[in-house]
C-alpha cells in the first residue's frame, strides 16, 4: 500500500514532440488549454513544486528542438499525481495528446522518489528518463503500471486509487513448488 511519507516525495518528468511549431494552427487548442491546465496542476490536492522556464529563449530550452516540450513537477504521491493526469480536466488534454504530439519510441514519462524539499534539476529528470529507457522500471525511475515505493519494493496496484490512498493489496501466495 502507497502511503504518504512525509520525508518522501515522488518526482516526475515527461516530454512530448509537437507535430508543428507552437504557433501553427494546428497546435493552438493545445496552446490555449497550457495555463487552464497549469494552474489545475497548482492547485490540485498533493501538489508540491513545477519546473517553469521561459522556452522561448534557445538558451534556456532544455533540449535544443524546439518542437520538444518538457515538464518536471513533484507530488505527494503516486495517487495525487494520478488523480491530476488521469481524473481531472487533465485528462481530456492527455486523451487528445495525438493530435498535437509525436508517438515516440522512448520512454516519454518517468516517477522516482525523491527526499522531501529536493528541488529534481533537468540533468536529474534527463538522468531518470535515461534510466527508464536502457534499464526499465527500478526504483530509480518508474511508470504507474510498473511503480515501486519510496522503500525501493516494487507496489502491485496497476492503477493508484482516487483521493491519495490506495487500497491494500492482497499478498500473493507462491505456488507450491512441484517435487
Amino acid at each position: 500500500m502507497t502511503q504518504l511519507h512525509p520525508q518522501f516525495h515522488l518526482a516526475q518528468v515527461n516530454t512530448a514532440r509537437l507535430l508543428a511549431p507552437a504557433d501553427d494552427p494546428s497546435i493552438a487548442d493545445f496552446v490555449a488549454q497550457l495555463d487552464r491546465i497549469n494552474a489545475l496542476a497548482e492547485a490540485s490536492p498533493g501538489f508540491v513544486w513545477r519546473y517553469v522556464s521561459d522556452t522561448r529563449d534557445p538558451q534556456d530550452r532544455e533540449y535544443p528542438d524546439p518542437l520538444m516540450l518538457f515538464n518536471l513537477s513533484v507530488w505527494q504521491s503516486p495517487e495525487h499525481l494520478y488523480d491530476y493526469a488521469y481524473r481531472s480536466d487533465h485528462a481530456k488534454v492527455f486523451a487528445d495528446r495525438r493530435k498535437w504530439f509525436e508517438k515516440l519510441a522512448d520512454p516519454q514519462v518517468a516517477l522516482w522518489w525523491i527526499s522531501a524539499g529536493h528541488i529534481p534539476t533537468v540533468k536529474e529528470a534527463k538522468q531518470r528518463l535515461a534510466t527508464l529507457t536502457f534499464e526499465g522500471p527500478g526504483p530509480r525511475a518508474f511508470t504507474f503500471r510498473h511503480r515501486y515505493d519510496a522503500q525501493g519494493h516494487p507496489v502491485e496496484a496497476k492503477k493508484p486509487a482516487a483521493g491519495g490512498v490506495t487500497p491494500p493489496v492482497p499478498a500473493v501466495v507462491p505456488a507450491a513448488a512441484e517435487s
